[in-house]
């Protein structure tokens, strides 16, 4: 290649990587306008959040004139939302700001909120890579926070609660598959009939097994991981730090982290995950090469039933050690946003799920920054996970592309 091809090349790489670099510029200086108002620093006057915050939505703005539409309009809302924000945490005393915004437990309690959205989420791309649209991960979950917490108490054993949950979400998402693929009956439809199968079933048995008085108070829980070892890396202020976000977290938070590289592994490094995938884009050229359409179908969704379920048992016997009603409370539907959210990749998803997971974390914390009583505005921070939930869904902050042959039944020529 000549020296003039390569400056070329250079020049054209970088007019397209300008704009790219600085949306994400954009997206930091929004991130930044919002922390300027919180701990540590607690600034106090609107003119430096308001001031960087312009300057991410300038930078959103540049961005989006040169077609990086994604990156660019993420720095304009994450710039908007960042004066927003720091306006509102002004109002608050800074005393109330430091007991609120304590990070280290925040950074715990987001990986805890996180953890049932990673197993559904990553269920759900399993299944929808496969080309089957699965709405029914909320149901999924909810019969595997029932059967946990019932499989845990009666055997008391919450090894034998995990089994028998993860069964119970396996068999539920068999159900679906058998009206999704063999049937061929709309895939929304199948999955919204799941979810309230499960929804009267827990609701019928759980009344059934256990009335007014609830689960037990000593149901056997899954353990947390304790790595006492943290507490003592120097300095003692990281150590600490380190410890209480991490160092006490359930056995099942460390499990969905192991399943994250799992799951790319499987799905994109390996033959079984080409056939999912290729079920999912062409099942024609699939069933072609001798590749068995249905059977990869049935076998990805009732996988993704029992990763939901996974979610659905840390809930149960692992978040809040026992079961309540309709306990899942959209829970599957935020996974699936954090699917769509994450292009239907492990990692993307889960990025998405520590979004919606932190938003959950704050919102349980945020009416405390209310210095009075008569305050109320900070509870409406808990619909924000709903919120973005519809936000993915209607495809506002970026087009995902799914695979091509989703939602449509396959018939074998």
């Amino acid at each position: 290649m000549s020296v003039r091809a390569e400056q070329l090349q250079r020049e054209v790489w970088t007019r397209a990587s300008a704009p790219r670099t600085i949306g994400f510029l954009g997206i930091a200086l929004g991130f930044f306008a919002l922390w300027l108002a919180l701990p540590p620093f607690v600034v106090r006057t609107a003119l430096a959040p308001v001031a960087v915050g312009i300057l991410a939505i300038a930078a959103g703005i540049w961005a989006v004139s040169r077609r990086e539409h994604r990156v660019g309009g993420g720095a304009i809302v994450i710039g908007v939302v960042g004066i927003a924000v720091a306006i509102l945490a002004m109002r608050a005393t800074s005393s109330n700001l430091k007991d609120v915004f304590v990070w280290s437990a925040l950074i715990a309690a987001t990986l805890r909120y996180a953890t049932p959205l990673t197993f559904a989420a990553i269920g759900g791309m399993f299944s929808e890579r496969s080309g089957v649209v699965n709405i029914g991960l909320e149901g999924m979950m909810l019969m595997g926070a029932y059967f946990g917490a019932y499989g845990a108490d009666v055997t008391n054993s919450w090894v034998a609660g995990l089994f028998i949950g993860i069964v119970s979400g396996a068999a539920l998402a068999f159900i679906h598959a058998i009206f999704s693929i063999h049937l061929r009956a709309d895939q929304i439809v199948s999955g919204t009939a799941v979810n309230f199968l499960a929804l009267g079933l827990t609701g019928y048995l759980y009344n059934q097994h256990y009335g007014n008085n609830g689960t037990p108070n000593d149901l056997p829980a899954i353990p947390d991981v304790n790595l006492k070892f943290l507490s003592h890396i120097p300095p003692s202020g990281l150590g600490n730090f380190l410890y209480n976000s991490i160092g006490q977290l359930n056995l099942m938070v460390w499990l969905s982290l192991l399943l994250l590289p799992i799951a790319y592994v499987v799905m994109f490094k390996t033959p079984v995950g080409l056939r999912i995938r290729s079920v999912g884009e062409h099942p024609k050229a699939a069933d072609t090469l001798g590749i068995s359409v249905y059977g990869t179908r049935y076998a990805a969704v009732t996988l993704s039933g029992a990763l939901a379920a996974f979610g659905g048992v840390f809930l149960s016997i692992g978040f809040v050690n026992s079961f309540t009603e309709n306990m899942t409370a959209g829970r599957g539907f935020i996974a699936l946003a954090a699917l769509i959210f994450g292009g239907w990749r492990p990692f993307g998803a889960f990025a998405a799920a520590l979004l919606f997971g932190f938003s959950s974390a704050l919102a349980a914390r945020l009416p405390d920054l209310s210095a009075s009583e008569s305050a109320a505005w900070p509870v409406l921070f808990q619909t924000l996970p709903y919120v973005l939930t519809l936000i993915a869904v209607a495809g506002v902050i970026g087009r995902s592309i799914p695979p091509a042959a989703i939602g449509r039944p396959y018939v074998k020529q």
